[in-house]
This record gives C-alpha cells, sequence and structure tokens, in this order.
C-alpha cells in the first residue's frame, strides 16, 4: 500500500478517520481496536509446542519469516533470548525488485520478511516458530495484517532447507488438528527464495519509535504478549541491527 507510511505517520485519529481501525477507550486508558474491512484478528495466546524440532548444530542457525509489517516482526523476535540478530528485509521475489517501494506496489512476489539468527543452545527453531504462531502475528488472516493489506504482508515461511521446510509444514498441520485458531491457517511454506536486507532505516524500526502511532498501537502489543506469554524466553534489551554494525 503506497499510503502505508503515511497511515503510519500519522495521529490515532487520522488512522480512525481513514477506516483502517475503529478505536475505543477501555479500562486503565487502553485502547481496544477492530480491524475494518476484514474479519477480528485472532488474539495472541500461546500455542502448542512443535512435536519434532531441527536439530540442533554447533554455531548459528537461520530462519526467514514474513508476518506482515517487519517492523513489528523484527521488534518483537529483537526480544527473543538466543537471537543472535533479526534483520528487516525482502523474501520471494527478485534482487531487482527488493526494494520498499517496489514491494509496496504488491507486485514483486516478495513479502516483508525478516531473517533470524539464533544459538540452537539457547532457542530452538520450533521455539521461534511457537513463538512466531503465538504472539508475532494472525497466521489466519489471508495478504494483509490489520490495516496492512497484500501479498507483501502475508504470513509465510522461508525454509532454508529440506529440514526447516519439513518442520514447519508438520507443526502448520498439528496445529490445524489441534484446533489451534477459529480460521484455517493461511501461512504459505514457499522454498528456494533468497532474503535481501531493507532499507537501514526500516532497521530496529519499533525501537527507534517507540511512541510512533503506527507502532503504539500495532507493534508494541506483540513485544507485550511475548513478555506475558514467553515470560522465560523474553530478553529486556533488545539486540539492535546498529549495535551489530557499529
Amino acid at each position: 500500500m503506497k499510503n502505508r507510511e503515511k497511515t503510519r505517520s500519522s495521529s490515532l485519529a487520522t488512522i480512525a478517520r481513514l477506516g483502517l481501525v475503529a478505536l475505543a477507550v477501555i479500562g486503565g486508558g487502553g485502547l481496544a481496536l477492530k480491524v475494518n474491512g476484514g474479519s477480528a484478528p485472532e488474539e495472541a495466546k500461546r500455542v502448542l509446542p512443535v512435536l519434532h524440532d531441527v536439530a540442533a548444530t554447533s554455531g548459528t542457525q537461520s530462519l526467514v519469516l514474513a508476518g506482515g509489517c517487519f517492523w513489528g516482526v523484527q521488534g518483537a523476535f529483537q526480544h527473543v533470548a538466543g537471537v543472535v540478530s533479526a534483520t528487516a528485509g525482502y523474501a520471494g521475489g527478485s534482487a531487482a525488485t527488493a526494494t520498499y517501494e517496489m514491494t509496496e506496489t504488491g507486485q514483486t512476489a516478495h513479502a516483508e520478511a525478516v531473517e533470524i539468527v539464533f544459538n540452537p543452545k539457547q532457542v530452538t527453531y520450533g521455539q521461534l516458530l511457537q513463538i512466531f504462531f503465538s504472539v508475532v502475528h494472525d497466521p489466519t488472516q489471508v495478504d494483509r495484517q490489520g490495516p496492512d493489506v497484500g501479498k507483501q504482508y502475508r504470513s509465510a515461511i522461508f525454509p532454508l532447507n529440506d529440514e526447516q521446510a519439513k518442520v514447519a509444514s508438520d507443526y502448520i498441520a498439528q496445529l490445524g488438528k489441534q484446533g489451534a485458531f477459529s480460521r484455517p491457517i493461511a501461512t504459505s511454506i514457499e522454498v528456494g527464495k533468497t532474503f535481501y536486507h531493507a532499507e537501514a532505516y526500516h532497521q530496529d524500526y519499533v525501537y527507534n519509535n517507540p511512541s510512533q502511532p503506527y507502532v503504539s498501537v500495532y507493534e508494541q502489543p506483540k513485544i507485550e504478549a511475548l513478555k506475558r506469554l514467553f515470560p522465560a524466553q523474553y530478553l529486556e534489551r533488545p539486540v539492535l541491527v546498529a549495535e551489530r554494525a557499529g
């Protein structure tokens, strides 16, 4: 959506006027929101863990996930203990179209995605998938997350090898059989795709802009849900791209 940057930098009142969300004040001064033009999103909840996981290896492992705006996906995983880095970017399309401007057209096959590098001795691939399906996004929404609509906001897993693909496929089937969600899981598994880093101004966006209206309404609640539902995995100080680059 070309107007997404405008929406993200607007006030909450402007967001409401645009018809993207309906806002209501609830007890304690909090906000309840309902996405207009689509099914009400699933609430964050801790789903059951994977039945079988990717084998641990020496050194780090990586996975690439897409679940709507990469700001929030990156922001949440930066607070997971054992994550070495979480980098915003694009996956699904070609190198020639791996830019924000082109991806936002929805015509490139790219999804906004995040590459997560992690220490498997501290957190496993399967545990990261559990967090992904529990608090990072709503896996039942088709080609959208909240107010962001289009193929570039789809729920997707981009396996880096056959083992990752198998674990992801089995986990989606497991969650479906268990009835973990009220609607079918829409997450796609897209193999053989390259991850491309996003522009520097997208990195660490939630950390750098905590009071920005879009971040406050849509992205900060993911971090709060992570802290509430996965306290043992929660890391208070996020792992930032800027600090690793510096």
